[in-house]
């Protein structure tokens, strides 16, 4: 009965979460934050236990992503991208296993095949999986180079039919300059796809906005520092910035 209550609460039923690979790194200089790991798992876990229908997109820049190494002028755009794309199938790995530690139903895919570590991605296979209550940890971006994994979040929730794409980031709005910078920066509670587009809002690329643009799933862009932000956007509260 708490579990059907739980689900009536909840505003939105089927969420996709954008992580990057930052958020993983937590306090350490490099790689992974075991305690972060494991402090996001149960937040997501309770989720989960709400039955709340969960896929997740991992970004990969704690390990690797192409704008960090541009000077590296003997490598590719094409091999830097598949560099980062590897790097978020290492990310969907170890959440994966956090999220197993506390008895969630998960499973990661990829679209970037890798076969030995995890099955390759396919929508309908996914969106099963998200029915039956296995929280989806989507890696390998698009699975081709030059697309940021925003855009593959964009393609995630719409693929999966969400009722909400969350992006987790360091602060608590969307700013029309970084707020770290700039005590004069301006933030924005509601936007358009259309004003971060026509404002250039570092807030997601070009692409992930044009997708976003003519569906009807909504963008909350949130602090995912603040303990406990997860839970009050899929109940509706007022948390972050909200994007239409």
């Amino acid at each position: 009965m708490d579990f059907i209550k739980n689900l009536k609460m909840a505003k939105y039923k089927r969420i996709l979460l954008k992580l990057s690979g930052e958020v993983f790194k937590g306090d350490a200089e490099y790689g992974l934050d075991g305690s972060k790991l494991l402090s996001l798992a149960g937040e997501v876990k309770d989720l989960q236990d709400k039955g709340i229908e969960i896929g997740i997109v991992v970004g990969g820049g704690n390990f690797w992503r192409f704008r960090d190494f541009k000077e590296l002028e003997f490598l590719p755009r094409i091999s830097s991208d598949t560099m980062g794309m590897m790097a978020t199938v290492m990310n969907a790995l170890a959440f994966e296993k956090a999220l197993a530690n506390l008895d969630a139903k998960v499973r990661a895919v990829s679209s970037f095949p890798c076969e030995k570590a995890m099955e390759t991605y396919i929508p309908k296979r996914a969106e099963h999986l998200m029915e039956k209550g296995n929280i989806v940890i989507f890696a390998g971006g698009t699975g081709s180079p030059y697309f940021t994994t925003d855009s593959s979040a964009a393609l995630r929730a719409l693929e999966m039919n969400c009722d909400l794409l969350m992006k987790a980031t360091k602060v608590d709005y969307v700013y029309d300059k970084d707020p770290m910078e700039h005590e004069d920066a301006k933030k924005f509670t509601e936007l358009k796809y259309q004003e971060v587009i026509e404002m250039g809002l570092g807030v997601m690329d070009l692409t992930c906005a044009s997708l976003l643009k003519g569906s009807t799933i909504p963008m909350l862009v949130f602090n995912l520092n603040e303990k406990g932000n997860i839970d009050k956007a899929v109940s509706g509260e007022k948390v972050g910035t909200i994007i239409t």
